[in-house]
């Protein structure tokens, strides 16, 4: 190879790794702060958030953490899509619905294989399956994972969402529309399914544990390429909050229930159906994301010309799992 040619290849690669997923990182400045967001749903995130690992691990570089709060997926997805936050918290299949429709975001971290969500009534509607939602009231919350739970339910049944009679609301507010009796039934979210369940009695009548798909952290894709150190220390601290937390399950409820001001009995009840024992991105979370996302699509949810399965991929970013952060 020639001199010449020799220096023309330095340079391209140069250029590569100036342009490529993690060169830009190499000459970005640190932010002064770092966005995050918190939520009920996120245990690890908000006794991170209250431990202050985050803080810690960013002081000597003086960089500030700011969390905002997001009341459910749709409402973290649209804080990424905004710019509003760096870092937010999402169930897998609203986070792919989210990529596939423009969203710019990866998935890094799994806080949670939780079953979160399930299909709730009072004990009076006489409702009992799926297809007694024919022709109800159902409150939900679109664009998350109850939303999408909602719809492979029905489709089970063999309806569609047009066949029920859906009130878009808010997760808390659908638990009060259903309690006041302006809903028949509730695509339901804990913590506060789980004090609707205990507290009211209200009654989940539909459940599919497999249907749930995962509690992702999602990063925007520009602040993963320009500071991927600064990912790798979220990552490492969220692994201490969550190690901590299972050490320390008195510690994880308490700060749930200082959060959300609901009763120990409700968030033991969530605290049941959550395990925060898998943290890494791989094939468990793509094959649950990807059965979601192929049920979407026949419901016709995902347009039907998606490669749901390369989406899938294009979501899930390994490189930031636990063991390569540390």
């Amino acid at each position: 190879m020639s001199a010449t040619r020799r220096v023309l290849l330095a340079a391209g690669l140069a250029l590569a790794a100036l342009t490529g997923p993690l060169g830009r990182g190499a000459f970005a400045e640190d932010p002064k702060e770092i966005r995050l967001d918190w939520a009920t749903y996120n245990p690890v995130g908000l006794l991170l958030k209250e431990r202050g690992f985050l803080e810690e691990a960013l002081a000597p570089k003086g960089i500030k953490v700011r969390w905002v709060q997001s009341l459910g997926s749709n409402k973290a997805l649209e804080f990424l899509n905004a710019g509003a936050i760096d870092i937010g918290s999402a169930a897998g299949a609203a986070s792919l619905v989210a990529r596939i429709n423009g969203n710019p975001i990866r998935a890094i971290y799994t806080f949670s294989r939780p079953e979160w969500t399930a299909l709730v009534t009072r004990k009076d509607t006489g409702i009992a399956k799926p297809a007694d939602l024919k022709g109800k009231r159902v409150a939900v919350t679109r664009g998350t994972d109850p939303h999408i739970f909602l719809i492979r339910a029905l489709q089970g049944a063999g309806l569609t969402e047009k066949d029920a009679k859906l009130v878009l609301l808010q997760h808390s507010d659908g638990r009060t529309a259903l309690d006041r009796g302006d809903v028949d039934a509730w695509a339901g979210l804990d913590p506060m399914m789980a004090a609707a369940e205990i507290e009211n009695g209200d009654v989940l009548f539909y459940r599919d544990a497999a249907a749930n798909t995962w509690g992702l952290l999602d990063v925007r894709e520009d602040f993963a390429q320009a500071h991927p150190d600064l990912v790798r220390a979220v990552i490492a601290a969220y692994e201490r909050a969550r190690v901590y937390a299972l050490a320390n399950p008195k510690a994880l409820g308490a700060a749930l229930v200082a959060a959300t001001k609901l009763p120990e009995p409700v968030i033991a009840r969530q605290l049941e159906r959550t395990d925060l024992t898998q943290p890494t991105i791989g094939p468990a979370q793509a094959e649950a994301i990807k059965a979601a996302g192929l049920a979407l699509q026949q419901a016709g949810v995902i347009p039907a010309g998606t490669d749901v399965a390369a989406a899938t991929d294009g979501l899930l970013d390994a490189r930031f799992n636990p063991l390569a952060a540390r």
